[in-house]
């Protein structure tokens, strides 16, 4: 083979060894522009723009090679590059306490389609799987696009590598019931293409929001979110979820906060878990939760329309003060750059921030001087995001052989 012929070969090879960081990068919003995306690729101009060629061809990103100039710039603009509205989605769902929720998202976080389920969670999770599965098979067959594979998010550690609901305590699946197997199975029979993952809820809420909300640039990232019951929390590490040494890492839902406080589903008292969720808020306001609606609802909107009333505005200050000092503590151990509140904290925060961050600062080691930024989710449904983006990963990964792998 001749010099020329070699030089062409290994062009090719770089350049499509590139398409999986090219595509998170756009993916992710940090390369809007070809210029930005040579500067991140560390590659030539041609090189990557043979790359968004080719990921334009996939179907994956669009890019614009006549974008409008600002007003008052100089020379020519850089192509645009944006995800492909039309381009492949990725199956999601999340079963939560009261029922499902099943959806489609595309790349870069986008909500193609949702659809709740009102389900009743048995003690069966091959029952509710499965309805969730085809919930999720007539969104993606009324929607005609092309699916590289399906998440699902459930409210328990998931143990790895076997991929086991450990602790389901607010659902009545036993322990250790294998929902990735179950959610495996049911995506197969249901033929929805593509390889089936699962995760634990706020986990992939934590990896949602990092690549695509209140977390992006964060570091070490800390999320803390109650769901329509309980409390579970999340660490992203430079990127990637700190998951520990099996999966069961950062159930900050189960450290006291009052040990006189309300007995837990763990045994203990006083946790997190039982101290700042939905009911406890309700419990401590005197409100009598009604079936009609999700606890989390009912509580929420009693926090944004009734916070005047005594009762409502006594509630809400106990469970931002039992909330810091649980923050607290997480902060000491720690050390995140950021973070981030969902569910019923985000709208505590929203209620009295200066009330939480100023308990947040008395307790920590460092107080003030070290304060840490405490800011809202800001996406609606950031674990069926976050159950999205484990099917994603392996077109991330290697886009081409993942697209091939699920009949491009």
């Amino acid at each position: 083979m001749n010099g020329k012929a070699t030089t062409t070969r290994t062009k090719l090879e770089r350049g499509r060894s590139a398409l999986g960081p090219a595509l998170e990068l756009v993916h992710t919003g940090r390369a809007p522009t070809r210029a930005v995306l040579t500067s991140e690729l560390g590659v030539t101009r041609a090189t990557a723009g043979a790359v968004a060629a080719e990921l334009a061809a996939l179907g994956l990103i669009r890019v614009d090679s006549s974008p409008g100039s600002a007003a008052g710039s100089q020379g020519r603009p850089s192509h645009r590059l944006a995800v492909r509205e039309s381009g492949p989605v990725a199956v999601a769902a999340q079963v939560h306490a009261d029922g499902f929720r099943a959806a489609l998202v595309g790349l870069g976080g986008r909500l193609v389609a949702t659809a709740p389920g009102c389900v009743t969670v048995t003690s069966d999770p091959a029952q509710v799987v499965g309805e969730v599965v085809d919930a999720c098979a007539r969104l993606l067959r009324d929607s005609g696009l092309r699916c590289v594979g399906a998440g699902l998010a459930v409210p328990s550690a998931v143990a790895e590598p076997e991929g086991t609901a450990l602790n389901p305590l607010h659902i009545a699946w036993p322990a250790g019931a294998p929902v990735r197997e179950i959610f495996a199975t049911c995506v197969r029979e249901a033929g929805i293409p593509g390889p089936a993952f699962t995760g634990n809820d706020v986990n992939l809420a934590a990896l949602a929001e990092h690549r695509h909300g209140a977390g992006r640039g964060a570091q070490h990232l800390l999320c803390v979110a109650t769901g329509h019951r309980g409390v579970g929390g999340a660490l992203v590490l430079d990127g990637r979820l700190h998951a520990g040494s099996s999966g069961l890492a950062l159930e900050v839902g189960h450290l006291t906060v009052n040990p006189e406080g309300r007995p837990c589903h763990c045994g203990g008292r006083g946790c997190l878990d039982v101290e700042t969720d939905p009911l406890a808020f309700l419990t401590a306001a005197r409100r009598e939760p009604g079936p009609e609606e999700s606890l989390l609802k009912q509580a929420s909107d009693l926090l944004r329309t009734e916070y005047e009333d005594a009762a409502v505005w006594n509630a809400a200050e106990e469970l931002i003060d039992r909330l810091g000092l649980g923050l607290a503590g997480l902060v000491n151990i720690l050390n995140p750059d950021r973070i981030i509140l969902g569910g019923l904290h985000r709208a505590l925060l929203h209620a009295d921030p200066e009330r939480l961050r100023a308990v947040v600062a008395d307790r920590s080691l460092w107080g003030r001087s070290g304060s840490v930024p405490i800011l809202p989710c800001t996406l609606d449904h950031n674990s069926l995001v976050g159950a999205a983006e484990l099917a994603w990963q392996p077109v991330l990964d290697d886009p081409l052989a993942a697209l091939a792998s699920t009949g491009r």
